[in-house]
């Protein structure tokens, strides 16, 4: 895996502040400006609760088939979606991490599956390409993202004044090698579309294990519910603290999932347990 590519950015403060964060889990449509309409309502209750990063989930402007998918895709920089995101930001004066959206991809027939991140200003901060694509056959239900997206090559984070923050997508969260080529980061965001089948199974194991194993906060954006499509996603959009504990929830249904990102907490849970400091194999970000 490539070198880890740290992202435009505000870098945090010496120590780095506390700050609200909130996750917003959404049960999205085939049709964009539904969605978007239901993503400015929902950002625009974090940012009255007084979140300074809200997280929007995986596929957000977008859930249907794939001919939906492609055909709601832009190109890198250009597009209503994007266009939505840097105006949002800004409106609010908040960092935004847009869950992902379809870009153009390089290979014929495919697009990326793109996580983008806006500062308070409305200019982008940072730009993930999804790198684990997920399949899954189980009776009926079938997955195959390989048929349809071109794989991301590199971890990314990015600095705010908050602390350093990695980037991830939904299946990401399986592979713990993507976490640790991070390095130190405060704050994970992991948006997903989880099935309900995988989700019930692993997803809060896996999201309190990144949690324990990075020592940092995890904020985790869903997609919660039953879409027009049929597919059925697991929600159970959460903040998790480094110790691995739930803060907040919020099981199916669209919601806004807030609680505090405390550098304090951070600081005591490294200190009882320094396992980061532990670490003897090294790993090719070390170097």
């Amino acid at each position: 895996m490539n070198r880890t590519r740290i992202e435009s950015g505000i870098e945090p403060a010496k120590p780095p502040k506390d700050a609200r964060i909130a996750a917003i889990q959404m049960i999205s449509t085939p049709r964009v400006e539904d969605n978007l309409r239901a993503a400015a309502a929902l950002i625009a209750e974090a940012a009255a609760q007084g979140a300074e990063l809200a997280a929007l989930p995986e596929y957000f402007p977008i859930m249907g088939r794939d001919a939906d998918k492609f055909a709601a895709s832009e190109r890198d920089g250009n597009g209503p979606i994007q266009e939505f995101l840097a105006a949002t930001a800004r409106r609010h004066g908040i960092w935004l991490v847009g869950g992902s959206l379809p870009l153009a991809a390089d290979v014929p027939g495919k697009v990326r599956n793109t996580c983008l991140v806006f500062d308070p200003q409305g200019a982008r901060a940072a730009r993930y390409d999804k790198i684990h694509l997920f399949g899954f056959q189980k009776g009926e239900e079938r997955y195959d993202e390989r048929a349809t997206i071109e794989p991301g090559r590199q971890p990314v984070t990015f600095a705010a004044p908050f602390g350093r923050v990695g980037l991830s997508i939904c299946y990401d969260l399986r592979f713990p090698e993507l976490f640790r080529a991070l390095g130190e980061i405060d704050l994970l965001v992991l948006p997903a579309a989880f099935t309900e089948v995988t989700g019930r199974a692993h997803w809060e194991i896996l999201l309190r294990a990144r949690a324990i194993e990075n020592q940092c906060y995890v904020l985790a954006s869903a997609q919660g519910g039953v879409h027009e499509n049929r597919r059925e996603t697991h929600g159970n959009s959460m903040l998790i603290d480094p110790w691995g504990e739930v803060i907040a929830r919020h099981a199916k249904g669209e919601a806004v999932v807030a609680g505090e990102l405390a550098h304090a907490r951070l600081a005591e849970v490294r200190a009882t347990l320094p396992a980061l400091s532990h670490r003897v194999l090294e790993h090719e970000n070390d170097r």
